[in-house]
Parts: structure tokens; sequence; C-alpha cells
């Protein structure tokens, strides 16, 4: 690979922007700190290398996607089968800073919430610019100033309201950040290649490159590193693409080959046929895999969406990780990884806990310790929570397993034997419910809505919602009226059925100024009734909603 025009490791001249990647969308204050001409040749360099690649993969996305359709199922690879029975290579493991994960919480990168989670008390914090993260440019740059100034110890904000945040905590959690996934694109940077022709610049190369150039060499100064989440990847090849995309950085930084760690998110369906050669493409790069249960559930959902009434799943709290395809996946992820030597984490219950209702915060706290356990019990090496309150059940339910060991990596489970009929027997057996119709549609507007005024993860009837639990409830809709489906009280599930409920729905809400749920209503007919299924409900609703102009 060439390297263009490396960075010196101390000092830096201050060249004009690159001309190939400018800057559309309006400068706040300190924007420039981040968008500094160095950063923006940084990424120009990345998109010279990597975006067509980029295209690439999105198109084997499509073309994979179109052969399930015709009936054709994902199957584990014959052409990769040498890296699966090969018993010799291992991943690199936990960097500085992440030997221990028993407790790693999530959440967006605002300055209340970055203090908030730096303050809980977890062992990891998943800085999200993605699912819990809406996309206004305000957020994007906005969460790459709150983690700069995080970095080096000085974040403090007031709120309008008057109260003041500031980190106190001792030891802060290490910082693993989630850039956007390869799908999605940042229309307020728009690249020029080198054929002239412009494009809005790739979500994932922007958050990361940002993040890595700014920051890189003051986590490792501060003993820990660069760590990133990969969200959404569908295959080897892509995990490949991120590797070279490592690779390329740390020769640009001056970095030693390795810095760079990644935990790639098992959360779509095509990846869980491929989780082995994912972790062989990265080793150099790899810690670990993690267990992204709602947006795997929604990969199923949307996979399978035309495959006839045997792919259909009822109402989406039925879909639990007990269920035999969810048990199947989960299992697999921790044999995978432990036979590599990469750490096994579980995903987020969507149970969220109450201070002021005693009812729901006990339930809450019933059934994240149930889950908790049984994460613990199956060989998870950590997992993840929503709510800082939810941190000593869910570390009682894996300090109950793993006592004073930072992991259990040794055990092996040569018990689990999964086979690819058992990752896609999706019957449940269960009902689709008018209520579930109903929830989906309430749930999925009030998510839009708040996504639409910049809020990425939303607290609805007692469960945290973000973008993939809302996709889940807008797919089920499209999937359930294109198969014919009808709820167990014996309604035909329609495109009339549900505009009723949405106006029901819009009739019901509290509304106030500035609302934006004419919006989130009229994207989600846009997505749940349309005659053609869209892959994901965000690419559409940020071009149409969240693109700013200077």
């Amino acid at each position: 690979m060439t390297i263009l025009a490396p960075a010196p490791p101390a000092e830096q001249t201050h060249p004009p922007v690159h001309p190939s990647m400018r800057v559309v969308g309006p400068l706040r204050p300190r924007y420039a700190e981040i968008l500094t001409p160095e950063a923006l040749a940084f990424l120009t360099q990345l998109h010279e290398l990597f975006a067509g690649a980029r295209y690439d993969r999105l198109a084997d996305r499509m073309r994979h996607g179109y052969e399930v359709g015709l009936g054709r199922d994902p199957k584990f690879r014959e052409d990769t089968r040498r890296i699966r029975e090969n018993p010799s290579w291992r991943v690199a493991g936990a960097g500085p800073g992440l030997e221990d994960r028993r407790v790693e919480i999530t959440g967006p990168t605002d300055p209340r919430m970055t203090i908030n989670a730096l303050n809980s008390g977890a062992k990891v914090w998943l800085a999200d610019q993605e699912d819990a993260t809406s996309p206004t440019w305000a957020n994007v740059i906005g969460g790459q100033l709150s983690l700069y100034d995080a970095i080096r110890e000085r974040l403090e904000y007031t709120s309008p309201e008057g109260k003041h945040y500031a980190v106190t905590a001792e030891r802060t959690p290490t910082i693993v950040m989630r850039p956007r996934g390869w799908h999605l694109e940042e229309h307020h940077l728009h690249f020029t290649d080198r054929h002239g022709r412009t494009m809005a610049a790739s979500g994932s190369l922007v958050d990361f490159g940002l993040y890595a150039f700014h920051n890189a060499r003051e986590l490792i100064a501060r003993g820990r590193g660069p760590y990133f989440y990969l969200p959404k990847l569908e295959s080897a090849e892509e995990a490949r693409l991120w590797d070279q995309v490592f690779t390329f950085t740390e020769q640009f930084l001056h970095l030693p080959h390795g810095t760079i760690r990644a935990t790639v998110l098992i959360e779509t369906l095509p990846a869980a046929f491929q989780m082995e050669e994912i972790l062989y493409e990265l080793r150099d790069h790899c810690a670990g895999l993690n267990a992204g249960r709602w947006d795997y559930i929604f990969s199923i959902i949307k996979t399978y969406r035309g495959r006839g009434s045997r792919f259909v799943l009822p109402d989406r709290n039925e879909v639990t990780m007990t269920v035999g395809f969810m048990r199947a996946y989960t299992e697999l992820l921790v044999k995978t990884c432990h036979k590599r030597g990469a750490y096994a984490i579980g995903g987020m219950s969507a149970f969220i806990p109450s201070r002021r209702d005693p009812e729901v915060n006990a339930n809450a706290l019933a059934k994240v310790a149930a889950d908790k356990k049984r994460e613990a019990g199956d060989g998870f090496d950590g997992t993840w929570v929503a709510h800082p309150d939810l941190i000593p059940v869910a570390q009682a339910e894996f300090d109950a397993v793993l006592g004073e060991r930072p992991h259990q990596l040794e055990r092996q489970r040569d018990d689990v034997d999964v086979r690819e009929r058992h990752l896609l027997s999706l019957h449940i057996g269960r009902p689709i419910t008018e209520r579930g119709v109903a929830e989906n549609v309430e749930v999925a507007i009030r998510y839009i809505e708040a996504w639409l005024r910049g809020q990425g993860a939303v607290a609805i009837n007692n469960l945290m919602e973000d973008a993939a639990t809302a996709e889940i409830s807008r797919s089920q809709i499209w999937q359930w009226i294109h198969q014919d489906q009808s709820t167990a009280e014996g309604t035909p599930i329609t495109t009339e059925y549900v505009s009723a409920i949405i106006d029901r729905v819009l009739g019901s809400i509290e509304r106030r100024d500035g609302d934006r749920f004419d919006d989130a209503a009229q994207v989600f007919r846009d997505v749940a009734l349309s005659r053609t299924f869209t892959p994901f409900l965000t690419t559409k609703a940020y071009a149409d909603h969240l693109v700013e102009r200077a």
C-alpha cells in the first residue's frame, strides 16, 4: 500500500486544506479544533485509499441480499474452510486498559452523557457515534469535541437549567469509540476523487479518522489506546477493509503495528456465518466480538422479509435471548471467540431502572440480573448496560463467575455444536397481536421524533430504544403487511390498518411547540408502508431532515 505524505510524529505545519475534502456544514464555536487542515488532509487520504473499496463492499451486500431473496440461504463458507480448520492462529487480544471488560456502559457522546459515563464505575465506555447518536452535524462534531476534552481530563458541562457536570471518578472507564457503519454517509463533508466526482464523505471514515487523528497519541500517553467498536459488518471482506484502514493509520501516525484494537459487533445474520473469518482478517488489531442482539434481530427480519410466513417473527417482545436461534448465535460467538483468544462481550438488555416507580425498578433489575446471569454462565467475558444504576447488577453476576479473573477465555465451550440450521430455525410459535402491532408503531414514531430532534437513545415505556430497536419495529410492520399476516385476534395487518394506528398514535400524543411528530410519522410511513423495503430508516431520514448547509 502506498503511504501518501505521512504526518510527522511531533510538531506539524499547517498545510492548506486539501481541495478534495470540503466542509459544507456550518462552522460553530470550536469546530475548527476538530476540522483542522491536517485532520482534513488525513480524511482525504483515507477516502482516496478506501472509498472505492467501501463502495465495492456495499455492492457485495446488495448482491448477497438479492441471492437470499431468491432462496439461497447463508452458509458457512467453503472458500475459507482452511481458516476455520487452522488451529494455530490467535487474535491480538486486549490492549492496555481492556484487560477487564466485565461491565461496559454504552451511550452517546454529548458532554452530559460523556461525563455520566466516565463517572459510572464501568470498566469500559462504548462512546457511541452510531445507533445511540442522531447524526446531526452538531452531534458528529460535538461528540468529537466531548471525547477530545474528556481524554485530556478537561471536560465540564453546565446544563441550561444551571446544573454543573464534571468528571469526579478516580478511575474512568476505558473508552472504546463506535463509528458509524460502512453504509452511512456524512453530507457535511464532501470528497472529490481523482476523477473529479464529488460525493458525501463516509460516516465511518469521518468518525474513525477524526477520533484517531486527534486522540491516538494522547490515549497511548495516558496508558490506554485508540480502541473501536465496529458496527454492521456483514463479511470478512468488510473486516479486511477495516484492517487496512487501521494499518494505514498506524503508519501515518507513526504508531507500532497493532496499536489500534477493535471489537466487532456480530449484529448481522451474514456475519454470524463468518465469525472466525472476521477475527482472522482483523487478527493483528482484534480484541473480541460483541453479540449485538437488537441489530441481529433486525438483520434477520430484513434478510428474510420476502421469503414466506415461516420466516416471520412474532411480537417484538417475544423474540428473547432464550429462543433457539438466538441461543445458537450467542453460544457460537462465545465458542468462536475463546477458540481464538478473543473476548466475548454480551449485549444490552433493553430494560432500564426507574427512580420514581419502585415496581418498574424492581422488574428492570430482575430482568437485567437474569440476562447477565445467563451471559456469564454461557462464558461471556463481559456485558453491556445502558444505565449507571444497572452496573452493580451486571457486575454482581459476572463477579460470581469470574471472581478476580479478568475473563474466562480458558473456557472453550467444546460442548457447543452450532450448525447452519440452528441459526436459521426462526420459528418461535408465538402470535402477532394487535397490541404488538400498535406498540411497534408507537415506539417507532416516538423514537424517530426524538431522533429528528437530535436524540439517539430514548427511554420509551421503560425500555431503552435506539436506532436498532426502531428498525425492528418498522421492519416487522413492513414484513407483516407484505407476508399477509393477521393478528391473533383475527385482524389482517394491512397498510390501511397500520395507517389507522398511526393516526391514533398522533392523536393520543401530547404535542408541544417544535416537536417533530408529523415528520416522524411521515418517515415511518416511508419505511414501513412503502412497496419496496428501505434497507435502513436512518439513511433517508438523515438526508431528508438532518443535513444542514453553511
